[in-house]
């Protein structure tokens, strides 16, 4: 398994090949809670062009935008789409049921400029697909799920090694859910089948010597983080309580010292969700459980971090307008947060973030936005730009990103 590993204080996600992972890696420490960010809208979708994007994005060196829509397009079953630096959208392709309905995930991209990805329905069977898109707009169902041994329902994106294998998770089947192998040659391998309930919603990392690491809801309590070894063995690193967290939806990352982060959905205290961090020995640490309030709720998405320790996240719900929240939390514990929805500007940001070169925030919202063609809005792309005394100098402040470009990738978007 091929991951890109980066120095000390710095987080690694496996992506296709060389694929950078959405860190942030710039030495800048942030800590004023005063100044103001500006959100904005780079796109409304109409539905038309797409609906309710619940998965993040990803960009290539030229600044275009790469992503997914649940819903909308010519045949209401979700899209691919790119949005370049000028707000233009152009629909790369719109799904029709049989070649796949309804992407949430994020997508993966090759050295030739394919990108890949999953449907959570759809296929010969309705169970979800696997998916390519090639450059000239042609897809490929890599493979169609049948709802049996195979599993169905793949909610989570993609992870692939140099090799060309990609992996990924299916939160149904024959049982509770999978993970999977998919070769170049189109052969899936089941490599875990879940039972007593487990159910892996959110995708995979990977660690330098092969080991995939990701989160499960349900089964015997609120949820899990799990280890499964290049030998097929899994481990159960914990298993929440429900009073440090419950039901994992987004996916983990990993810093050097081989600590995992990531976020509940429910659960802490309050109920809302949770930041939390795993330690090799096993030790759970809640780094910040959501009131519901001010500070957000209901986490959907996994985190970005920079080199400072700083992470970065999205809650669906909460903040000062109800709509869900951008959030900051430093390696203090302190939460920041650098934006709150309102209905008009997107609202129920489900999705992880994007950074640039710059240090400002890309993501998308699920519904909200200035189009009501939607019942509730068809949802929105947005920039969130950080003011020059909150970044500490955008020189300094290099993001890597996950990026497409024909050849090796780059870091940014430029």
């Amino acid at each position: 398994m091929n991951t890109k590993g980066r120095s000390e204080n710095e987080f690694r996600k496996s992506r296709l090949g060389a694929l950078l992972g959405a860190a942030l890696v710039a030495a800048v420490d942030i800590s004023s809670a005063a100044v103001a960010q500006q959100l904005t809208t780079l796109y409304s979708f109409t539905g038309g062009d797409g609906a309710n994007p619940a998965a993040g994005l990803m960009a290539d060196p030229a600044g275009n935008l790469y992503g997914t829509t649940l819903n909308g397009g010519a045949s209401a079953e979700g899209t691919v789409f790119q949005l370049d630096p000028s707000g233009n959208l152009t629909v790369l392709y719109s799904f029709t049921g049989g070649d796949g309905s309804h992407p949430r995930a994020d997508l993966i991209a090759d050295a030739a400029g394919s990108l890949y990805g999953t449907t959570i329905n759809g296929g010969a069977q309705d169970a979800g697909t696997v998916f390519q898109l090639t450059p000239s707009r042609t897809l490929n169902v890599l493979h169609s799920f049948t709802g049996a041994s195979d599993g169905a329902l793949p909610f989570a994106g993609l992870i692939a090694d140099a090799a060309g294998n990609l992996y990924g998770t299916t939160e149904g089947g024959d049982g509770p859910g999978t993970v999977f192998q998919l070769t170049p040659s189109g052969d899936l391998n089941v490599l875990q089948s879940f039972t007593g309930g487990d159910s892996p919603w959110a995708g995979l990392i990977a660690d330098a010597v092969g080991n995939l690491y990701g989160t499960t809801e349900g089964g015997d309590g609120p949820g899990t983080v799990f280890q499964l070894t290049p030998s097929g063995t899994l481990n159960v690193l914990y298993r929440f309580t429900g009073r440090d967290g419950a039901v994992p939806h987004g996916g983990l990352i990993l810093d050097a010292a081989a600590n995992l982060y990531g976020t509940t959905h429910n659960g802490g205290t309050s109920g809302y969700g949770t930041v939390f961090q795993l330690t090799p020995s096993g030790a759970l640490n809640v780094l910040h459980g959501f009131t519901g309030g001010s500070d957000g709720a209901y986490p959907e998405a996994g985190l970005i971090a920079d080199a400072a320790g700083n992470l970065y996240g999205t809650t669906w719900g909460g903040g000062a307008g109800g709509e869900g929240t951008v959030f900051q939390l430093d390696p203090s514990g302190n939460l920041t947060v650098l934006y709150s929805f309102a209905g008009g500007d997107g609202s129920r940001p489900g999705a992880g973030l994007l950074a640039d070169a710059a240090g400002n925030l890309y993501g998308t919202t699920s519904s909200g936005g200035a189009i009501a063609s939607c019942p509730g809005g068809c949802g929105t792309v947005f920039e969130l730009t950080m003011p020059a005394s909150f970044i500490a100098g955008q020189a300094r402040r290099n993001m890597a990103t996950k990026t497409l470009r024909q050849g090796v990738p780059q870091i940014g978007r430029q």
